[in-house]
């Protein structure tokens, strides 16, 4: 959701830069193994100018909560553009396997961090868990669009899918998983529009 290509430079101020590559740097290398230095060099931002925005590592991991909520705004925002609720719906399906090659080297970006995050006691993982549990809500609210009195649990299965691929892609390291649970979920969500 929030990664931004490979090499680029992030767009914006040096304290959303930051945010974006502390994302991006921690769903590539996981938030043990990253250092600050590390999302200074991603931000294109020298170092010592990073301790002016954050002090510690767990403040960029703030960051990254952030911008992965951010990358979800935008996103609903442009489905929403979208006229009927299945093809918000598919449209999503479709952006998660636009992202399949990233998926099979990293997993997904919120899964990955959400997982590293539950380790720790911190309560950083419950941040990240409402930014979530919007995604799941806005789903739920497409189906409820669509007339299904279980739309709570659809919504449910319908991200539960997306990151059990998420998971199977990357740990199999083939895009092409993600592609046809992709093909298989959008005939799914025509199948419930009655």
């Amino acid at each position: 959701m929030t990664n931004s290509a490979a090499g680029e430079r992030p767009k914006g101020g040096k304290r959303e830069r930051l945010g974006t590559a502390a994302a991006r740097v921690f769903h590539e290398q996981g938030v043990e193994k990253t250092t600050i230095a590390h999302i200074a060099t991603a931000a294109d931002v020298p170092l010592g100018n990073v301790y002016y925005y954050f002090k510690t590592k767990d403040q960029l991991v703030q960051a990254a909560i952030g911008a992965h909520d951010q990358a979800l705004n935008a996103l609903i925002e442009q489905l929403e553009q979208l006229s009927t609720p299945q093809d918000r719906l598919k449209a999503l399906i479709g952006g998660w396997v636009d992202e399949r090659e990233t998926a099979a080297r990293f997993g997904c970006p919120s899964g990955t961090l959400a997982a590293e995050l539950d380790k720790r006691a911190d309560g950083l993982d419950r941040e990240l868990a409402d930014v979530m549990r919007r995604l799941v809500d806005w789903a739920e609210a497409q189906f409820e669009a669509m007339g299904r009195v279980d739309a709570k649990e659809l919504a449910v299965a319908l991200i539960a899918a997306y990151q059990g691929i998420s998971l199977l892609t990357n740990t199999f390291r083939e895009p092409e998983l993600m592609e046809r649970e992709g093909e298989r979920l959008a005939r799914w969500i025509d199948s419930l529009h009655t």
